[in-house]
């Protein structure tokens, strides 16, 4: 199962795992195109073509007991991978100082984050055999100049640490993974068009970034199917994995490079 998956990092990492003959549990709000393009169902079915089998499930993880019946749906669960965020609601909070914005700040960067990735995990559990894999994926926000979105990353990383604590005897093991920057649908719409034909990405500090450098949202996804078919992955459960040092251990590359449209 992954969570948030219409668009984005999540779609990438189910096609990766469709890819590889997964049934593949897609999990989102978006069942109709919005102000981004994607869709679960859309999701779903790039899963099937890769060679999975792809299962679009409209759940508002914000909403506990949709959580709850989408986990009844399953008699077992071998792959939870947590995603679900609110990204684009941010992107123009990252800046500013906390006493500037709304309080649901907060909430949404723990609920729709944090808080989601924790209730998944609950019914996720019992679904798991032993070799299970929660995966929670997260960034290295704790370095971001925002405090709600640098508390709920830096809890996102504590939340597979402790997890994986307990889990260790079961055989369930659990990692929290940090991608680069991502050519999600929502950074590609924020991108500028240079004169020689370049998209780039200008950040308030003054930084332009050329989206060309930025990761696929199926780099990760290869990252995840190498954690997920490594035998020894128990015995580092529990810790952060860049998909820069997942790419140098189980030898992937990009599948995706960019062309600029």
């Amino acid at each position: 199962m992954v969570t948030g998956a219409s668009r984005g990092v999540g779609k990438g990492i189910a096609i990766e795992l469709g890819a590889a003959g997964a049934t593949v549990y897609v999990t989102g709000r978006s069942v109709e195109p919005g102000r981004l393009p994607g869709t679960i169902g859309e999701t779903a079915a790039q899963v099937t073509a890769a060679g999975g089998t792809g299962v679009a499930v409209a759940c508002d993880h914000l909403d506990d007991e949709q959580t709850a019946a989408l986990f009844r749906r399953l008699d077992r669960l071998d792959i939870l991978v947590n995603n679900v965020f609110c990204s684009p609601d941010l992107a123009t909070w990252l800046t500013r100082p906390f006493w500037e914005l709304p309080v649901d700040a907060w909430d949404r960067v723990i609920g729709l984050g944090t808080r989601a990735h924790y209730v998944a995990s609950t019914h996720a559990v019992p679904l798991m055999p032993e070799g299970g894999l929660i995966v929670n994926v997260s960034s290295p926000g704790q370095q971001v100049p925002n405090v709600a979105y640098a508390v709920g990353k830096a809890a996102t990383d504590r939340l597979a640490a402790e997890m994986a604590t307990q889990l260790k005897l079961r055989g369930v093991a659990v990692f929290s993974v940090w991608p680069g920057l991502v050519r999600t649908e929502f950074l590609l719409a924020a991108a500028r068009t240079t004169d020689d034909g370049r998209k780039v990405l200008d950040f308030p500090d003054g930084r332009v970034l050329d989206v060309g450098d930025a990761e696929s949202p199926r780099f990760i996804g290869r990252g995840i199917v190498g954690l997920a078919t490594d035998p020894a992955r128990l015995g580092r459960s529990g810790g952060i994995e860049t998909t820069a040092e997942l790419a140098d251990r189980y030898g992937f590359t990009e599948p995706d490079p960019f062309q600029a449209p």
